[in-house]
């Protein structure tokens, strides 16, 4: 028996991996703050046959993600694979003087990740094997305020780790997708009709792509040949350039907003 620990498990990309995991024959630890979509996505999985334990958690509370760290560090029941996903957008003004929402996302989309991670990380160690996946995005190879440098920390941070584990039989891969067709853009209010359709991903195929990628055993997983080219000039082009790219992209979403 595998298991799979997944966090923000009920919608968007979280969902994706449960289902395709669940697929593959992993039994599922799924993470949520909602009871009810915990209870639907649980209903759906064990049609298929898997066994599906459900945590409903918020991951600003560390209260909460300490519980959850004791779940991955307990041997008693081993975790086999972690996917950190759980996040949500953010476009408030890095000036603005109520700074709750970037306090927020430290909390959900860095300490949580970091805590996490660790705890798995150790649960994993005297098994010589395992699994952890942290969702990042392609907004950290740009400029984009909070969310941008958040996940350039996750980003940064697996890597880190993955060095820091290298030789254990632990994978350790940061995923980061450009624009994804969920309800992400629509709950965190960001216009996106502006975006081509060509930039768009389709969640299944994103999780698809990153499932091989660690199997791989890659550090960092981009989906699709068009974003893997994009990165590449981002990582190598001028900082002014991705300074006018990311001012451009901002301007387009507020107008979007705004209409």
């Amino acid at each position: 028996m595998v298991v799979a620990f997944v966090t923000g498990g009920t919608s968007g990309i979280g969902a994706a991996f449960a289902r395709q995991l669940a697929g593959e024959g992993y039994d599922l630890v799924l993470v949520a703050r909602g009871a009810e979509r915990l209870a639907e996505m649980a209903t759906e999985l064990r049609a298929l046959g898997r066994t599906v334990e459900t945590i409903e958690a918020d991951l600003a509370d560390r209260d909460a993600v300490a519980r959850l760290a004791a779940r991955l560090e307990d041997p008693t029941r081993p975790v086999d694979l972690v996917v950190n996903n759980a996040g949500f957008g953010m476009h408030t003004s890095l000036i603005d003087a109520d700074v709750s929402e970037h306090d927020r996302g430290f909390e959900v989309m860095c300490r949580a990740v970091l805590v996490l991670s660790g705890a798995a990380a150790r649960g994993m160690l005297p098994r010589g094997a395992g699994n952890i996946i942290n969702v990042s995005s392609t907004a950290g190879f740009i400029t984009m305020g909070s969310y941008s440098a958040i996940k350039a920390w996750v980003t940064s941070f697996t890597e880190g780790l993955a060095v820091e584990l290298r030789g254990t039989g632990i994978v350790v891969t940061a995923l980061c997708p450009g624009w994804v067709r969920t309800e992400f853009h629509e709950r965190a209010g960001i216009g996106a009709s502006s975006i081509p359709n060509l930039m768009w991903l389709d969640a299944e195929q994103l999780v698809t792509a990153c499932l091989r990628d660690v199997k791989r055993g890659k550090m960092i997983s981009i989906p699709t040949v068009r974003y893997r080219a994009l990165i590449w000039m981002a990582r190598h082009a001028p900082r002014s350039a991705i300074r006018s790219f990311s001012s451009a992209i901002s301007s387009s979403r507020r107008k979007a907003t705004a209409r």
